[in-house]
């Protein structure tokens, strides 16, 4: 119905909608815990049951049902113990930008489709390639997140070599990070044998020394070294790849580096910190996620590239894989011109030194084992309990513990593995979340994990 349509005769109509939709929101908020515990199975079943070719025709209605099916239920990362995932809260300018942006519907991608967006956007990928210091050619484009970032980072790194033949070329990419370089690689037609992966040390960094052997293994070889993916943020880890070292190397062989710093370009507006990036400066592109560490809602993320032409007219199009696109780049502006970069770099910097005391009440708790001394916001640990058991009750009593704080509520914890071996993962980037917080949630994994041990499967599991 025309009713329905956005325009000037229904302005109302939008104010009394989304007024409505906010209050439901709002009113979800107050929400204690991150969870509730819901089995996709049975949520399910009530979404199944929806009949989209019967209309409600009234929009209370449909959120009264939105409410049962998705905001009662929704896992809500604003919850100080909500600790899975790069899922951070967000804050209330960048909403604000989402939804004008949702509102006016401009398309991104050039400046007949969006007018001032499109300055917008190229003044903040300006204002983020300054704080890379990739230098006055620098050019980029928003992305849908970091997966799409890292594909076209490699796709303009295999344009560049000057090797004809997919076979032959080879991306080097840690053990740490190597998931989406493996999948970009596939999707560029390499071959299954294009990702040469390089183990890592014990703080989860690339090892230089083994990159180098394999630099020099592929030129030995007659191959092409199409490219090096460093990680500045792990996302099991956090942890940041040796980049002066890398981008060293990088130059000696002539071989494109991109680094990933979807998780760490946060540190771009740390007062404090900003010197982990050291060496980013001389990356050929970088991944930076705003929606991972600058508290913005997904999805929020860009890709940066060292040296290219631009044109005068503000075009994305010729830029981008997509030809529409979001105007995601409100969100990152409202925030930067309400809040500014020290408040986010601040928020940022809060959230590492609450992983830092994290890790040194994992250290001092003989109850937990602890993987290595954070970067960022991330801690891998696992539950060890005091009798000898064997190493698959302690995977199964990790697991398990993981589901069982889900269900309760309570908390949300992710999971990892190490070597084999079944690890829990929390990611700090609330800095709403204290000491008092991750105290009350390892005591609820070891409760989880003790009763599990110590119930029915004693017999079997130690």
């Amino acid at each position: 119905m025309r009713s329905h349509l956005l325009n000037d005769t229904t302005a109302e109509r939008y104010r009394s909608s989304v007024t409505e939709g906010v209050e439901r929101v709002a009113a979800r908020l107050a929400t204690t815990r991150p969870s509730t515990g819901l089995t996709a199975d049975g949520l399910a079943r009530r979404v199944e049951a929806v009949d989209l070719d019967a209309p409600l025709h009234d929009t209370i209605a449909a959120l009264d049902e939105l409410d049962e099916l998705y905001l009662r239920d929704a896992v809500r990362s604003h919850r100080p113990r909500h600790l899975a995932h790069l899922d951070c809260p967000v804050v209330i300018p960048a909403v604000l930008g989402e939804a004008v942006a949702s509102a006016v519907n401009s398309s991104a991608g050039a400046w007949e489709h969006s007018a001032g967006g499109a300055l917008i956007e190229r003044r903040l990928i300006d204002w983020t390639c300054a704080r890379l210091g990739l230098g006055p050619a620098a050019d980029g484009v928003f992305t849908s997140g970091g997966a799409e970032s890292g594909l076209h980072a490699l796709l303009l790194a295999r344009e560049r070599t000057k090797e004809h033949d997919p076979a032959r070329m080879r991306v080097f990419a840690s053990e740490a990070g190597r998931f989406g370089v493996q999948r970009a690689a596939r999707l560029l037609g390499l071959g299954e044998d294009a990702v040469v992966v390089i183990p890592t040390d014990r703080n989860k960094r690339m090892q230089t020394v083994a990159l180098a052997r394999a630099l020099e293994r592929c030129h030995r070889d007659d191959l092409s070294p199409m490219a090096v993916v460093a990680t500045a943020g792990t996302a099991d880890f956090g942890s940041i790849d040796p980049l002066p070292e890398i981008a060293a190397l990088c130059a000696q062989y002539g071989t494109w580096l991109h680094v990933d710093a979807g998780y760490g370009c946060g540190l771009l507006a740390s007062r404090r910190n900003r010197h982990l990036l050291d060496g980013i400066e001389r990356a050929d592109s970088v991944t930076v996620d705003y929606d991972k560490s600058f508290f913005q809602p997904v999805s929020c993320s860009a890709v940066l590239v060292r040296d290219t032409a631009r044109e005068r007219v503000p075009d994305q199009v010729g830029t981008s894989l997509w030809t529409d696109r979001r105007f995601d780049a409100l969100k990152l502006w409202m925030t930067l011109r309400v809040m500014g970069a020290d408040a986010i770099g601040d928020l940022f910097d809060e959230v590492c030194d609450l992983a830092t005391k994290g890790w040194k009440m994992l250290v001092a708790d003989p109850r937990f084992d602890v993987v290595t001394e954070p970067r960022l916001a991330t801690l891998v640990f696992r539950y060890i309990p005091a009798a000898i058991c064997a190493p698959s009750a302690i995977d199964r009593a990790n697991l398990y513990a993981r589901k069982a704080l889900f269900a309760s509520g309570d908390a949300v914890v992710a999971g990892t593995k190490v070597g084999d071996r079944h690890y829990l993962k929390v990611t700090l980037l609330n800095p709403e979340t204290t000491t008092a917080d991750i105290t009350a949630v390892l005591d609820l994994i070891a409760g989880h994990a003790e009763r599990y041990l110590g119930g029915e499967n004693l017999g079997r599991a130690c």
